[in-house]
């Protein structure tokens, strides 16, 4: 069985995404879900269709080059042709901001704009603008970027789990930008210290926040990127590695 994917918490559940042969199986990630899985060997995870799953044995991981997706929009910055469907749409241009102290502008099409800020797990976020299509979207985010950054790490993202918004900073840069909306998330992980980040399968889910998945196990908790998990072979029994605990599990 290997991971060959997985999805965010939005409206529904976040999940991994198993094959077993050419079969496709969703792994919920509800709060006090138990997974009990050991990580194998890691290779591309090939490519999915539906509920089939076509396999790669090429090392390169999480995808091989043949079956790594190549988003023309993902290093846009207004310069093109607008060479996808989506680009005619309506667009919105955000702030999305990270605990504690942590922003970037993003754009994507309007009626996905909440949608995107769980995706990235964002804790604030303001709506500044809605533009006619995603040419001018990246144009206005290009010019934005130049001052706040365009991108967020997922290990500033876990570095800031345990925390909250500095309501200072995120205040005073609202009175920098004219809004049409601001947003506030709670993704009750309730956590009183930063959880170790680790590569595992093997915990109680206590919840997800964007594609951070946040495990208890032995006592301690930790942070793991869902990405780094696509691609492993995975058998069931459990994690047999050593693993870093936290002070809290000597408490």
């Amino acid at each position: 069985m290997q991971v060959v994917g997985y999805q965010s918490r939005v409206e529904d559940h976040a999940a991994l995404r198993l094959a077993d042969g050419e079969a496709v199986t969703v792994e919920r990630l509800d709060p006090g879900t138990e997974l009990t899985y050991a990580l194998g060997e890691r290779h591309c995870a090939g490519a999915v269709d539906g509920d089939r799953h076509y396999a790669c044995d090429e090392t390169d991981a999480p995808y091989c080059p043949e079956h790594t997706s190549r988003w023309p929009c993902a290093r846009c910055t207004g310069d093109c042709t607008k060479p996808i469907e989506a680009c005619d749409e309506e667009h919105a241009v955000y702030l999305a901001a990270f605990a504690p102290a942590t922003v970037k502008v993003g754009v994507t099409r309007s009626w996905r704009l909440e949608t995107r800020l769980r995706e990235q797990g964002a804790d604030r976020a303001a709506h500044l603008r809605t533009v006619a299509d995603g040419r001018i979207a990246r144009q206005i985010e290009s010019d934005i970027a130049t001052d706040l950054g365009d991108r967020v790490r997922v290990p500033t993202k876990i570095a800031g789990l345990h925390e909250s918004i500095d309501e200072r900073f995120w205040s005073a840069l609202l009175d920098e930008y004219e809004t049409l909306a601001t947003y506030d998330f709670d993704y009750g992980l309730e956590l009183a210290e930063r959880p170790m980040a680790e590569t595992l399968a093997t915990g109680t889910v206590r919840g997800t926040k964007g594609r951070v998945a946040v495990l208890d196990n032995n006592g301690s908790t930790y942070a793991v990127d869902l990405r780094a998990l696509v691609g492993y072979e995975l058998t069931e029994g459990g994690t047999d590695r050593d693993l870093q605990s936290s002070l809290g599990a000597f408490g």
